[in-house]
């Protein structure tokens, strides 16, 4: 059947998520640390947001991408977590084909717009250890706020077209997906028809998105500690090493998850189990909400006095 005679009329009203395959008994007690983790997300998340925004010595370059990053968070867990729980707890897979087709927009342009995040949080690392003198010229707050704007646009952009890749294939009544959320390709394959360009299409993005960003990523922290081991005493070292430390764990958390379920959903298809793919998948989207609080919160003097301060005011009260 040829791309053009392909109408609406192919496309499935609904389709049915199934949660993880042969794990159907477990499903129940899977939901429970989901559901707490989800919880923690949104508590952390929330509380980082609360406090940069309240203290207005935390509205720093490196505090509002980290804000960012936040509210990005919140975004993805929310937008996964509770069909999840849905379908774990209560058996509630329907989804309309539309519907399915939002969500998956919202999970990849966030992970697009993630990326952008951690790659200028890393561009800001670059400027305050090479060349502090200029910092706060070089990313005052209409800089940041470009930034911002580029990777909104940048991540709806490489995104949009999957959603017009997606409605262009025949699906032949086709409606049962086994996973937890929609993606890409998990909508891709329950069509009855040649999906190649959908697949080179979704290497494409991700070799655009997280793969160049890691690069410069790696780049940008190469010229980091290249200016890092020049300075002239050991306490200097470790105090500019120790103000990228958060950013370094936030990274490998987002970029770890993200190319292992990557590879392993495109080259370990038939050698991992289907259900591995599907629980790391869910991982995916909740480890990295999870942790980068933490790990902020952790690391961070400002953040975690902040933070402390703002739980005796609750208590007192």
């Amino acid at each position: 059947m040829s791309t053009s005679n392909i109408s609406d009329d192919s496309l499935p009203p609904t389709l049915f998520l199934t949660g993880i395959p042969g794990l159907e008994w477990a499903h129940i007690w899977i939901a429970i640390p989901f559901c707490a983790m989800y919880l923690i997300a949104l508590a952390g998340n929330a509380a980082l947001i609360l406090v940069i925004a309240m203290d207005s010595t935390l509205h720093a370059p490196m505090y509002l991408f980290l804000c960012l990053l936040s509210l990005s968070d919140l975004a993805l867990s929310s937008t996964t977590v509770p069909k999840m729980l849905a379908i774990l707890w209560l058996q509630a897979g329907e989804i309309s084909f539309d519907g399915c087709l939002a969500q998956m927009f919202c999970v990849h342009s966030i992970y697009a717009l993630e990326s952008s995040i951690l790659l200028a949080m890393a561009f800001d690392r670059y400027v305050a250890i090479c060349n502090p003198l200029r910092y706060t010229v070089i990313l005052n707050h209409t800089v940041i706020g470009k930034i911002g704007l580029v990777g909104i646009f940048r991540s709806v952009a490489i995104v949009s077209p999957f959603i017009f890749l997606l409605r262009r294939l025949p699906y032949c009544q086709h409606h049962v997906m086994a996973h937890t959320y929609c993606e890409h390709m998990g909508i891709a394959r329950l069509a009855c028809a040649n999906i190649t360009v959908n697949i080179i299409y979704g290497l494409t993005v991700a070799l655009l998105a997280m793969g160049l960003d890691s690069i410069l990523i790696t780049i940008s922290y190469g010229f980091i500690l290249r200016a890092v081991f020049r300075l002239p005493s050991r306490d200097a070292q470790h105090k500019a090493l120790s103000t990228c430390g958060s950013h370094l764990g936030v990274i490998l958390v987002f970029y770890i998850p993200a190319f292992f379920s990557f590879l392993t959903h495109r080259f370990g298809q038939h050698r991992i189990p289907k259900h591995v793919h599907i629980f790391l998948a869910n991982l995916y989207v909740l480890v990295p909400p999870v942790l980068n609080p933490v790990i902020y919160g952790a690391r961070t003097k400002e953040i975690r006095s902040r933070l402390l301060r703002l739980v005796r005011l609750k208590t007192s009260i």
